[in-house]
Parts: C-alpha cells; structure tokens; sequence
C-alpha cells in the first residue's frame, strides 16, 4: 500500500546575513531531477554575480534521490547542511538554492554550516508544506434519504467530496484515503441498506490545501 509523505506545494524564499554575508535561499517543487537542474540553472543565471549558488534536492516517494553542492565553498559546509535540513524537515521532491553574496569576513567551517543552514529553513519556513496522500477516486449514488449518513461518514473517515450532483437522486464524486476504501464503503453499504451504488475509479495522489482537497500529479 502507498504511503503519504510530506512536498513542497508552494515554493518560497528566505534571507539571512551572516557578517555582512548575505544568504538567499530559494525552495521549489521537483518531481524530476532535470526540472531540479533547470531551477537551479535559472538561480544560476539570476544571481550571476554571487560567490556561491550551493543547492540540495531530495527526489521520489522513499528520498532515494539526494544531490548536493558546495560550489566552491569549503568540501561539507555548505550542500551537506542544506541536504541535512531537507531531511531533517522529511520532505520530499524538493530544491533548495542557497545564494551567498561575501560580505568579506571568513566565517569558518562551522559558522558556515550554521548560515547555510538557518538560510534553507528560512526558505522552507516561507513555504507551503503539505502531505501527499494516495486515495480512491468513488462515484457514489444514493437516494436523498442517505445523504445526511453519507456526509457523516465521510467526515468520520477523512473522505473528501469533490462534486455533487442533485437530480432525481444524488451522486458524489468522492476521494478515498486508499486505507479506509474497504472499510468506507463496508460502511456506506450498511448504512444506505445496500441500496448506494458505488464504483471505484483510478488510485489518485491528494493533499489538503487551506482546508480544501487538492488533486496532485
């Protein structure tokens, strides 16, 4: 059975200053490792003139997929702790850019990793973090008199309605979390006295966006 793990939905961007050094981070979504290098070859070029672009991404539903770069600064001080951040957080399918303009004082390994760290969750702090979930898609068609018993168990069993239709009778086009579809509709089976009709539709990816269900690639 499919797991639900923690994307970024909405990239965003942070900024510390470490000694005059200034630390501009930049989060964005990345399903693929070429759109990850497109990113951060658009960073690249927007930020020309900085020292150092050092980035991380973590790819793919287990993290089986981890970059990292120091461009140029000093071997671990830089991507490592961007890349530890990410992990740290469990997230997946996600960039991280962090820009460095020197201010013109060295900051030492550690004073380094801490800057480059403190940058990366600045960034993420600024974005929106969601949970990928695997679900169900049900269409569901009942008589009004069950509408009520319906609605309750979906709330009950965090099922998510994306449509209803009222006609002659009612018919719901619902998302299942893939772990409650036999028992949902055990449920709604018992509860309309078998006389909902249900049909099971494609294994779906969601993620709840500001209170309201989001279908996802």
């Amino acid at each position: 059975m499919r797991e639900a793990y923690d994307i970024v939905y909405r990239g965003g961007m942070g900024e510390i200053t470490e000694k005059k050094s200034r630390f501009i981070a930049h989060v964005f979504p990345a399903e693929t490792e070429n759109g990850a290098l497109e990113h951060i070859e658009k960073i690249r070029k927007q930020y020309w003139d900085a020292r150092h672009n050092c980035y991380a991404y973590v790819l793919g539903d287990r993290q089986q997929l981890q970059r990292f770069s120091d461009d140029g600064e000093p071997g671990g001080t830089a991507g490592k702790p961007i890349l530890e951040v990410l992990l740290g957080k469990g997230v997946h399918n996600c960039l991280v850019v962090v820009t460095r303009y020197f201010g013109g004082t060295l900051l030492g390994t550690g004073g380094l990793v801490r800057a480059y760290s403190a940058a990366a969750q600045a960034g993420l702090a600024d974005s929106a973090v969601v949970k990928k979930c695997p679900g169900i898609r049900l269409r569901l068609e009942t008589d009004y008199n069950y509408v009520g018993k319906i609605q309750y168990l979906c709330a009950q069993r965090q099922v998510h309605i994306l449509d209803s239709v009222y006609g002659a009778g009612v018919e719901m086009e619902l998302v299942v979390p893939e772990a409650e579809t036999a028992g949902f509709l055990s449920a709604v089976t018992e509860a309309t006295g078998g006389t909902a009709r249900m049909e099971t539709g494609e294994e779906v990816w969601y993620a709840l966006t500001e209170g309201q269900v989001q279908l996802l690639e």
